[in-house]
């Protein structure tokens, strides 16, 4: 879902080209990424809608600062207009988790970043048209994968045996599982697919077991 093909800038990139980048690339925005992959901030193009109308908004922060010193106020680098700390992502995170994070911070770009070793790596980029365009898959798209993905490849379930709906994203379970575990993880699995916006519950199981509890029961 994510464009790994991320285009990006350094701290020192000259601010002339970091306009030039945003037009030449056509995106709304560019990580600003360290030496070693690390992302330390994003340039988009609200941030240098406000540097032209208000110059470096680092200034404009400064206690000192006084309208007198707009003439002064000339930012060179990508480091002077850039926001930061970025709003990000892992690369685990499910599209409901990404679109809500969208809406609570009120952005439209994320930064996906691998923090696995503490070096914070960007690997990735994620729109707002990243996010909608999961949820252009079909219904009957989705049941498919639901039924033969996840109950027959992943939990051995016979497909016959399930009745699944899938109604403008929105997907209904119903069917009879062995244990109480199954029926927990099919439901956690449907609302991680890409284009399930949400999941109705009306599984039903023969044993509380678990699979690890099933395994471990003696025959004899």
């Amino acid at each position: 879902m994510m464009s790994t093909a991320v285009v990006s800038v350094s701290p020192d990139t000259s601010f002339d080209e970091v306009v030039r980048t945003l037009i030449r690339r056509a995106v709304r925005a560019v990580p600003v990424v360290a030496p070693g992959g690390t992302v330390v901030g994003v340039v988009s193009q609200a941030d240098l809608s406000r540097t032209a109308e208000h110059g470096d908004p680092g200034r404009l922060r400064d206690p000192g600062w006084s309208r007198h010193d707009m003439s002064a106020i000339r930012p060179t680098t990508a480091a002077d207009v850039m926001t930061s700390p970025v709003v990000q992502v892992g690369p685990e995170a499910s599209v409901a988790e990404a679109a809500r994070v969208m809406r609570t911070r009120s952005v439209g770009w994320l930064a996906v970043v691998d923090d696995s070793g503490g070096r914070g790596r960007l690997v990735g980029v994620l729109g707002r048209a990243d996010v909608l365009s999961v949820f252009l898959r079909g219904d009957a798209d989705l049941r498919h994968e639901i039924l033969h993905g996840v109950f027959g490849t992943f939990l051995g379930v016979d497909p016959a045996t399930m009745e699944i709906d899938v109604r403008d994203g929105v997907a209904t379970l119903n069917g009879e599982l062995a244990l109480r575990s199954d029926a927990e993880l099919a439901v956690a699995l449907v609302g991680r697919l890409e284009g399930v916006v949400a999941v109705v519950d009306r599984l039903t199981y023969r044993s509380i077991e678990s699979r690890r509890d099933a395994v471990a029961t003696p025959l004899f």
